[in-house]
C-alpha cells in the first residue's frame, strides 16, 4: 500500500510589513545592501562587512553617494571601536552596563552587522540550562536509534560555531554560575565537546560571541574568574549629557511609533525633553542645575523607560487625545515609571513633584497633571 499523502499545507512566511518587530536586519535591510555594496576594505573571514564600515553602520553618517546611515548607538564611539576590534580577533565581547544603556540594542546591531544575522541568540534567565548552550537531543529520535548526530538539536551557540557567525548571550548574569561555566570551554579552545557520541564540534573562522550584563537588577549571578578572562569588557554608560539622551529617546520613539503605525503626531521635543530631565534628576539625585539635591526612587530610570513613558503617552494621544501628545498623556506614565517602591517611591516622588516640578518655571501644566492623576 502507497504511504497516504500529507494534506498539510506548507507554513506560509509572515508578511515582513506586519511583523511587529522586524530584526535588525530586516529594518535596516537597505543600510547594509548600500554598505555592503561600496565596502573595499578588507573583511575578517565570513563578515558581512569590514570592521570600518561596520563603524559606520552603528554611528551613522553619510556615504560619498549621499546616501544617510541611521546611528543606532549614540555615545561614545571609542567604545564601539573597541567592541568592533574584539570580534575581530578571538576573544568574546561582554557588553556591561546599567539597565538601560543599549547593551541589547548594540548587540543586536554587531551581530545584523557581521554576520547578517541577529538571530542566533540565548535568553539568559535563572531556568537556562546547559542544553539551551551547548544542545538539546531529539528524544522521540533519541530513543529510536540511539545517540547520533541526527537525534541532536543544536543550541543558536552550536549553530554559530558550524556557520561561522556571531552568537548572542542576552543577560549572562542571570545564568547560574554552573550553568555559565559550560561557555569556558568553548570559549578557550573554540570546541564545542559532545561526549555522548565521543565527537566535537570545532568552530570556524567568523565565530565570536557576544554576552550582556548588568549588576544592578535583583537576581544577579557573578561570573567566575576563569569566565571572565574569557572576555573582553566594554562598559556602556548611561548618556553623558541631556540633549544626548533627548536625541536617543526622540529616534527611538519616532521608529517605534512606525512600527506600531499609531496614528499620532511625532512627539513634541519639549515633552521628551521633560522626561528626559525629570528622570536624570531623579536618577543622579540633583537638578540640573546642581542647586537642589533630591532623593533617589528604587527604580532605574534608565533611557529605555524613558522611551516607554514617552511610547505609552503617544499611544493615549493617539487612540483617547487629540493625536497631539500633552502633559495629560505623560503624566500616568511617568508616576508608573517612577513609583515602583508603593511607599518610600511614593514619598520621593511627591517631594520632587512639590519642590521641584511645581516651582520650575513652564511646568505648571505637568504639576498639575500629575497632581491629577496621583
Amino acid at each position: 500500500m502507497a504511504p497516504a499523502q500529507s494534506k498539510a499545507k506548507a507554513p506560509q512566511s509572515t508578511p515582513q510589513n506586519s511583523l511587529l518587530r522586524e530584526y535588525a536586519e530586516q529594518q535596516f535591510a537597505e543600510e547594509l545592501e548600500v554598505l555592503a555594496k561600496g565596502d573595499r576594505t578588507q573583511r575578517p573571514p565570513n563578515w558581512k562587512l569590514s570592521p570600518r564600515t561596520v563603524m559606520i553602520y552603528l554611528m551613522g553618517g553619510k556615504l560619498e553617494n549621499g546616501f544617510t546611515i541611521s546611528p543606532k548607538y549614540i555615545g561614545d564611539r571609542r567604545l564601539i571601536e573597541i567592541a568592533v576590534a574584539t570580534l575581530a580577533t578571538d576573544r568574546a565581547l561582554l557588553l556591561m552596563g546599567v539597565p538601560g544603556t543599549a547593551k541589547s540594542w548594540v548587540s543586536e546591531h554587531l551581530a545584523a552587522a557581521i554576520s547578517g544575522d541577529s538571530t542566533l541568540l540565548i535568553q539568559g534567565t535563572a531556568g537556562t540550562s546547559e542544553e539551551a548552550i551547548r544542545y538539546g537531543w531529539n528524544y522521540a529520535r533519541l530513543l529510536a536509534d540511539g545517540p547520533s548526530m541526527a537525534a541532536l538539536v543544536a543550541s543558536p551557540l552550536m549553530r554559530a560555531m558550524t556557520n561561522g557567525k556571531i552568537a548572542r548571550v542576552e543577560e549572562l548574569t542571570r545564568i547560574p554560575m554552573d550553568v555559565q561555566d559550560t561557555l569556558i570551554t568553548i570559549l578557550s579552545e573554540k570546541t564545542l565537546p559532545i561526549p555522548e557520541l565521543g565527537e566535537q564540534v570545532q568552530a570556524i573562522k567568523g565565530f565570536n560571541l557576544i554576552a550582556t550584563a548588568n549588576d544592578r537588577d535583583k537576581g544577579v549571578n557573578d561570573l567566575s574568574s576563569a569566565l571572565k578572562r574569557r572576555f573582553n569588557t566594554v562598559v556602556l554608560p548611561l548618556p553623558k549629557t541631556v540633549e544626548e539622551e533627548v536625541d536617543i529617546v526622540r529616534r527611538r520613539v519616532e521608529s517605534l511609533g512606525r512600527a506600531l503605525e499609531l496614528p499620532v503626531e511625532p512627539p513634541a521635543l519639549e515633552e521628551v525633553r521633560r522626561v528626559v530631565t525629570i528622570f536624570r534628576e531623579l536618577r543622579n539625585g540633583v537638578t540640573e542645575d546642581g542647586k537642589t539635591k533630591i532623593k533617589s526612587p528604587s527604580s532605574t530610570l534608565s533611557t529605555a523607560e524613558a522611551i516607554s513613558v514617552v511610547n505609552s503617552g503617544l499611544a493615549l494621544a493617539a487612540h483617547f487625545g487629540d493625536g497631539s501628545l500633552g502633559v495629560e498623556d505623560l503624566a500616568a506614565g511617568l508616576i508608573g515609571a517612577v513609583v515602583k517602591d508603593p511607599v518610600q517611591d511614593k514619598l520621593v516622588w511627591k517631594e520632587y513633584l512639590e519642590t521641584v516640578i511645581k516651582e520650575r518655571q513652564g511646568w505648571k501644566d505637568l504639576y498639575h497633571a500629575c497632581r491629577e492623576v496621583g
